[in-house]
């Protein structure tokens, strides 16, 4: 239970047609609450407009993409009817280790909002790659010990799974003896090594991006959490999964960034599965109760005695949220938060030093190189073979065939940029940078020039972290003081900011629905196929550096 000294009001009784998930039934009905318990709930010989139903959850999500503090989340996820969280604090745990999740859950417990988080399983994320801390066994151990801590974070490392890598093992030992519940991470692992890796104790997975993928796992004794983030959108391709498999499903986002947060969260992949056809009971179960027992979370259903944690909205073709209560505290009503801001402090871990434009030459060797091939709201990658653009002996950027250079930069300290090449950005002209780039989080750019390249890099160098587009004289940042990752400001403030950056980027000719946000995966070493780290291009097949040059 929550106790905060802000006034907020307190609900004693309400009244309208009650869906009950557990129970398979909606009744018109009227609850009352006591201490933010409810303490009775009778049904009613009445009717009503309204309907009241168990809060929003999301499975999974790391809070550091929506570029908010958890406190300033909270802010807007209440007016999505959200009312629980299982945030995994991945990113920031790479930036900052224990002090980062510390944070987080700090932050988190300023405001009447139910934030669970995760004890991230791969901090540093892979051994390829310069991050800013690692979790031991010992802080692993002490934040599974801790009851805010609900389970094993996203077990990326599935080649150690199966390889039996016996520091992996050691995590998931210990979250078997704490008894939280391990998630895992494996795009496209499937027959033996999946089962291997599932037996191993794993029991949730995210990144199954087909229905027939999703069918092997869940029948092999899975979760599937069904993401629609910013980048990776999976819900088309594994809605059909729902009816059969409803049990066994739940949503999440994963990654979400700030202007759609502001459009809505698990409210919207509710709407749309209901628009259909879906069974509304079987949806529910995807969106509010599976991951309440799931993870064991402290979160009220509708029951007598439960938590009073709960929605009410319109109707179910529109699904308006009228309020959204926790614990028996109204904390949005009419979309309008009553959350207030509080004060959040900063922290950040950064020592990369300015750039010049030479740290960014390659040298001709006379051979192809290696392309990484961008998809369009996808996490993976191709890699092509290509001739490259040379000029003066070294090799450039080619616009006309919108083959661009992309680099790396370690933000932990001061070493010489990575240098790759990149397919299906389109940049024209000019060059974007950003210190969100997962999982390690160093600075990563793409550019036109080398010239514009080296700009973008230093505007986040200079401001200790950011978003950054660099476009002849119209240069703009978006700063993220907390880590290199968020921000102190509201939800409003940063989406119109990065609206507006993002705009900026697409002026420099680039058809991606999300460029940032599609950059900042192009250093995730463990999504096929081709990536790159600050130590270098990396072969996610084999799961070793490659050369940038074909032999």
């Amino acid at each position: 239970m929550f106790n905060f000294k802000n006034n907020y009001k307190k609900i004693k009784t309400i009244c309208g047609n009650i869906v009950d998930v557990q129970n398979n039934e909606i009744f018109a009905g009227k609850i009352t609450v006591n201490n933010g318990k409810i303490q009775n709930i009778e049904k009613v010989d009445e009717k009503f407009d309204t309907y009241i139903l168990p809060g929003f959850i999301d499975s999974h999500i790391h809070i550091e993409s929506t570029m908010l503090v958890p406190s300033q989340f909270a802010r807007t996820a209440v007016k999505n009817g959200m009312i629980a969280v299982l945030a995994d604090p991945h990113e920031i745990a790479n930036v900052l280790g224990i002090k980062g999740i510390k944070f987080m859950v700090k932050d988190g417990s300023k405001v009447p909002f139910k934030f669970y988080f995760a004890a991230p399983a791969c901090v540093p994320a892979t051994t390829f790659e310069t991050a800013g801390a690692k979790l031991d066994t010992l802080e692993m151990k002490k934040l599974l010990k801790n009851d805010k801590i609900k389970n094993l974070g996203e077990m990326m490392d599935f080649p150690g799974v199966i390889n039996a890598n016996k520091k992996t093992l050691t995590k998931i030992r210990l979250a078997k003896h704490y008894k939280k519940p391990i998630d895992g991470h494996a795009p496209g692992l499937s027959g033996e090594d999946l089962t291997q890796y599932i037996n191993s104790g794993i029991s949730t997975d995210h990144e199954a991006y087909t229905a027939k993928e999703a069918i092997e796992k869940i029948n092999k004794g899975m979760k599937i959490l069904i993401r629609e983030g910013s980048a990776a959108k999976d819900f088309e391709a594994l809605k059909s999964i729902i009816p059969k498999h409803c049990d066994s499903c739940m949503f999440s986002s994963d990654d979400r960034h700030p202007h759609n947060l502001i459009e809505g969260h698990i409210n919207l992949l509710v709407k749309r599965a209901l628009q259909e056809g879906y069974d509304l009971m079987s949806v529910l179960k995807c969106a509010c109760v599976n991951p309440v027992h799931h993870y064991k979370l402290d979160v009220g259903l509708l029951q007598k005695g439960d938590n009073a944690d709960f929605i009410e909205i319109d109707n179910f073709e529109n699904i308006n949220i009228l309020k959204t209560v926790i614990d028996g505290k109204i904390v949005c009503e009419n979309n309008w938060s009553l959350i207030p801001k509080v004060r959040t402090s900063k922290i950040n871990n950064f020592r990369a030093k300015r750039k010049k434009i030479k740290d960014f030459e390659v040298l001709d060797e006379h051979k192809k190189i290696k392309v990484i091939e961008a998809i369009n709201g996808q996490l993976i990658t191709k890699c092509l073979i290509e001739e490259p653009k040379i000029v003066d002996g070294k090799l450039v950027s080619d616009t006309e065939r919108d083959i661009l250079k992309i680099a790396v930069i370690n933000r932990y300290k001061n070493t010489k940029p990575v240098i790759g090449f990149i397919k299906n950005f389109g940049f024209k002209k000019g060059a974007i940078a950003a210190s969100v780039a997962h999982d390690s989080h160093n600075i990563i750019a793409i550019g036109a020039t080398d010239k514009e390249l080296t700009e973008a890099v230093n505007l986040i160098i200079k401001n200790k972290g950011g978003l950054a587009v660099v476009n002849g004289t119209k240069n703009k940042i978006i700063k993220l003081p907390v880590a290199g990752l968020m921000t102190t400001n509201g939800a409003f403030k940063i989406a119109n900011e990065y609206i507006e950056l993002e705009k900026e980027a697409k002026e420099l000719g680039t058809s991606l629905e999300d460029p940032f946000m599609t950059m900042s995966f192009m250093g995730l070493l463990v999504i096929p196929d081709l990536k790159i780290s600050d130590k270098g291009l990396f072969d996610v097949t084999q799961f070793n550096f490659t050369s940038l040059f074909q032999d």
